[in-house]
């Protein structure tokens, strides 16, 4: 019988959607894999559709959880799913952060980057991260206990070409250890996830659609950059690790950075 990791936990899931496509995304299988290990899951996206299709997939498989809708460059959104999963399950023990957006939003080399578009993708990728983290932790700390989790991306310390993702990813390994070193007195663990080239709508999808690319072209292209050249890195490998760090198993772990990306930062150097 599997354990359940994440037994009479409760998890609020900001980007529990995803985008359309044939793959998993990220913040879905994380929803998925919190709750068949026992947690109560609030998933959050701005696409209130997609995330009850999260939850229509985790109603299958016999866990619990709802959906709301919010847009993180809402503080007022924020501050609603907050209450939204305080009011329905009576606390908050794991918030993780998976939202991003990169040439969606305009991103582009800095000598090219709009002031416009630079202002959205770090209001996406970092200000709604902050947010969440500002409206969860005061209930976290009265509780004693929980879990900060933010998805930022190997973009983040290697060579990458779009100054907005880049530098708004940096970010969110800044925040979250600042969370870490002033929050482990109540109790706080906090730890970032950063994958490498997972095969997400986000990631796939949109290559195809926009820069001509057939999707075996995308998918071969993604593959040979990876060392591990016998897997392909999935959505349900960076759930996995989310669920590890979400975990009593990780008691001891705060303020970590979690690559998970086939061994690509190792070309580095």
């Amino acid at each position: 019988m599997e354990t359940r990791r994440l037994a009479e936990k409760v998890a609020l899931i900001i980007g529990g959607g995803q985008l359309p496509g044939q793959d998993t995304g990220n913040g879905r299988a994380v929803a998925q894999i919190f709750a068949r290990h026992g947690a109560q899951v609030a998933v959050v996206d701005r696409d209130l559709r997609s995330a009850q299709d999260t939850v229509d997939l985790i109603a299958e498989a016999g866990g619990e959880s709802f959906a709301f809708q919010a847009d993180v460059t809402s503080e007022a959104d924020i501050v609603g799913s907050v209450n939204a999963c305080r009011g329905r399950y009576g606390r908050i023990d794991v918030l993780h952060n998976n939202v991003g957006v990169s040439q969606a939003a305009g991103d582009s080399p800095i000598s090219d980057l709009e002031a416009d578009a630079f202002d959205r993708v770090m209001a996406i990728n970092l200000r709604g991260m902050v947010l969440a983290c500002r409206h969860t932790l005061p209930l976290m700390r009265e509780q004693g206990s929980g879990v900060v989790l933010t998805i930022s991306s190997i973009a983040a310390i290697m060579n990458y070409p779009y100054a907005g993702y880049k530098i708004s990813k940096a970010g969110v390994i800044a925040m979250t250890k600042h969370i870490a070193i002033t929050h482990a007195q109540y109790g706080i663990r906090a730890n970032t996830i950063l994958p490498g080239l997972v095969n997400t709508p986000m990631a796939v999808e949109y290559r195809v659609s926009q820069q001509g690319m057939t999707r075996e072209e995308v998918l071969a292209s993604r593959k040979a950059q990876i060392p591990l050249s016998n897997v392909v890195g999935t959505a349900w490998d960076v759930a996995n690790a989310a669920l590890f760090l979400a975990s009593d198993e990780a008691k001891f772990i705060t303020g970590a950075e979690l690559v998970v990306d086939g061994g690509q930062t190792l070309l580095v150097g």
